[in-house]
């Protein structure tokens, strides 16, 4: 049985980029004679049969480009979109938006849609469920048939692609290390199940601020929030993890929070429980939401400046599909992030 055929496979095949496959298999001129038979010749061989992605594909671009995020309500995506249109729109692109919120269905379907629609190439944030399941074969469809991805803030190294993002192992280091240089020692990890490669991140350089510190981990003191629960049954969680800390008499002088929802929980619960912060309890945060700056106190938080971090992904995507980077190499992106000191830390 001869393996299954893709414009991908036929270009590493015969050493010509997809481009070029996908032209000879249309008969487009612009590829020699030659050229064109032994594409063609080559497909018919393996019996190849472009999809329904690669029926949409066309030799003339539409200067659009999707924008995939997984939810449109929180303040760092909302920066990220902001950035790629400002970025999309100065190039003369526009951007096509679509919302997974966290479920691997409707990603596939919003990319579907929008390859139909013929967008040029997609800048993706991976769904939760996504995530979850390790389930990326509609992304390596698209890339396979030669439409170009760039994978932003939520990356896997299971997606060859260009891919943009922040790093969060050294900002969670960061970030924990101020708390350590502020005096605290027992500090509260805030964070998210494993599964979600930034969570898990920003859990890893929580972990090594500590033991660069000699600082015993305390596992009682590392929360992993459930998922995909409400912003008030997060708030009830973080509740009841402190006053299990409290009533068990586990002291804690600090906590650090991945996510800027997780920070405002815990702030509230601190404050109903008659902590002051930061006289007794020092927070930070992540993201420099909305959230973090009108907070009481205002929280100190890590920026992660998404309105760079948009323009970045929008201009990779965009050099590749004007053939500005080597076709064959993939590049990431790091953002760097800083430290933005408020009033919940000392």
């Amino acid at each position: 049985m001869k393996p299954k055929m893709t414009l991908k496979k036929i270009a590493r095949e015969l050493d010509v980029s997809i481009s070029t496959v996908s032209k000879a298999l249309k008969d487009n001129k612009d590829v020699s004679k030659e050229t064109r038979e032994t594409v063609q010749a080559f497909a018919k061989l393996y019996n190849y049969r472009p999809n329904s992605i690669a029926l949409s594909l066309k030799n003339q671009r539409t200067k659009t480009i999707g924008l995939i995020i997984p939810e449109i309500t929180h303040h760092f995506f909302a920066k990220v979109m902001t950035g790629v249109e400002q970025t999309a729109n100065d190039r003369g692109y526009t951007v096509v938006i679509g919302v997974s919120n966290e479920s691997f269905a409707k990603e596939v379907i919003n990319m579907e849609m929008m390859v139909n629609g013929s967008v040029d190439g997609f800048m993706v944030s991976i769904a939760k469920e996504t995530l979850l399941k390790r389930d990326y074969h509609h992304l390596k469809e698209i890339i396979s048939q030669g439409m170009p991805i760039v994978l932003f803030d939520r990356v896997v190294e299971e997606v060859d692609c260009d891919k943009v993002m922040v790093n969060d192992r050294e900002s969670a280091r960061m970030a924990t290390q101020k708390l350590i240089d502020g005096g605290r020692r027992k500090i509260l990890l805030l964070t998210t199940l494993d599964y979600l490669g930034i969570g898990r991140e920003r859990t890893k350089g929580y972990l090594e601020a500590l033991d660069s510190n000699a600082i015993t981990i305390n596992e009682d003191l590392i929360l992993k929030m459930p998922d995909n629960i409400t912003i008030e049954r997060q708030e009830r969680v973080i509740g009841q993890h402190i006053k299990n800390l409290i009533a068990s008499d586990i002291h804690f002088d600090a906590i650090f929070a991945v996510n800027e929802m997780y920070a405002v929980a815990a702030l509230n619960i601190s404050r109903k429980l008659g902590l002051k912060v930061p006289d007794d309890l020092s927070i930070i945060s992540f993201s420099n939401g909305i959230l973090s700056k009108y907070a009481r106190p205002k929280l100190t938080t890590v920026n992660q400046y998404g309105l760079q971090l948009g323009a970045s992904v929008a201009t990779m995507l965009i050099d590749r599909l004007e053939e500005k980077v080597d076709e064959d190499t993939f590049y990431t992106k790091i953002v760097k992030t800083n430290l933005i000191e408020r009033e919940s830390t000392i």
